[in-house]
């Protein structure tokens, strides 16, 4: 056990090794106590709009009973948090927040709200759920076998193949009603479902049966980086824009006009000039040479003495058997407008694939080579017959 953002969280399970855990993940299907995120409900006339404001995402146009990843993004176009929020109808939202930014998040939220509802006639409410229990089933086998334990309505079952990836639906499952979203944070198929406080720890019991392995933090780290998944705190953080985290996607192509009406939300000058204009750093993959690259790790070109940046996740892959890491490196010449933080993403003029750098490791440069992620491919269920990207 180890302590997380307030919680005691286990890296690995009794009997189960690390390597083992993601490994049983990818073959089968895994089990991850996620309820340590935090989750929120924001339901009003204004919910769509206030949303829009806080995040530069296209919630208008998102399709009801479907989610998208986001970023909550502060004045300097920095991320205070990235989020996965889905859209019930245009007013409410479920919402999912880092729980290692829950004093940040929700001082922010509560500042916001109060903002907005003191300056418009379409007015939001909060709730976060408190206590409630939040399961991540995942792997190619999760589909088939929490298939097994939805409960009949009205003489039929429920066909999970309806529900694809970043959709979501109110379900009977194992005799409790929950909120069942197809994600997760692995790469594999899979499904994160919401639970009442009360019924969490039995229905938990329940779900827990061959062939379902619990698996621990350790593996939802290396699962979520073989997908190029990042993680807040160490591939993200204040001092970072989407543009520059590769997360550009999430900006909807309507909002990404400097001036627009839609182009409204907090931070969108910083944001959309760096579209306009270019950034001088990216966050690349790199595969490396020798003993793996760790956090903080730093970052040279191969022909200069200077650091032109650092990793900021690395491990061995249990997938692919190379050392795998995400990298961070600033342009040499262009000071950084959003913080200190001048060594965070990878220069443009060292961002392009095939790329060879090398990274410090126990006081030994090694040889990285810029490649493209996820470092191994996604397998999101998108219907039949459906390549996943």
């Amino acid at each position: 056990m180890v302590p997380f953002a307030g919680y005691e969280m286990p890296l690995t399970y009794s009997g189960v090794g690390h390597v083992d855990s993601h490994k049983h993940v990818r073959s089968s299907v895994g089990l991850f106590d996620v309820g340590h995120m935090v989750q929120h409900f924001f339901r009003g006339a204004g919910a769509t709009s206030f949303l829009e404001w806080l995040t530069p995402s296209s919630l208008e146009a998102l399709p009801t009973h479907s989610s998208t990843l986001s970023v909550l993004l502060l004045p300097t176009g920095g991320i205070l948090d990235d989020t996965v929020i889905t859209k019930h109808n245009p007013d409410e939202y479920y919402v999912v927040t880092n729980a290692g930014r829950r004093e940040e998040d929700l001082s922010w939220f509560a500042a916001k709200l109060k903002e907005w509802n003191d300056s418009h006639s379409d007015k939001v409410e909060h709730e976060i759920l408190e206590d409630w229990g939040l399961v991540a089933l995942q792997g190619p086998k999760a589909a088939d076998y929490l298939q097994g334990f939805v409960d009949s309505n009205g003489g039929s079952n429920y066909d999970l193949k309806k529900l694809t990836f970043g959709k979501s639906a109110y379900l009977s499952i194992a005799g409790v009603q929950a909120h069942v979203a197809r994600g997760g944070y692995t790469g594999e198929d899979g499904f994160e479902i919401s639970l009442p406080p009360s019924e969490t720890v039995n229905w938990t019991r329940k779900i827990h049966k061959f062939p379902v392995q619990l698996s621990g933090l350790a593996a939802r780290d290396s699962l979520r980086l073989e997908a190029g998944l990042c993680l807040y705190g160490n591939d993200l953080d204040e001092s970072t824009s989407p543009v520059e985290a590769g997360l550009t996607w999430v900006i909807g192509k309507e909002r990404r006009t400097l001036g627009s009406t839609r182009a409204s939300f907090i931070g969108a000058d910083a944001v959309l000039s760096q579209i306009e204009k270019g950034v001088q750093r990216k966050r690349v993959g790199l595969v490396v040479e020798g003993p793996p690259a760790r956090e903080h790790a730093p970052l040279f070109h191969s022909s200069q003495s200077e650091k032109i940046g650092e990793v900021t996740s690395g491990i061995p892959s249990p997938t692919t058997g190379q050392n795998i890491a995400m990298g961070q490196v600033f342009s040499l010449m262009v000071p950084h407008m959003l913080t200190y933080r001048t060594y965070r993403y990878i220069a443009t003029e060292f961002s392009k694939r095939g790329t060879d750098i090398e990274v410090e490791i126990r006081g030994k440069r090694r040889k990285a080579t810029v490649t493209k992620m996820p470092f191994v491919p996604t397998k999101y269920w998108r219907g039949e017959g459906i390549t996943t990207a």
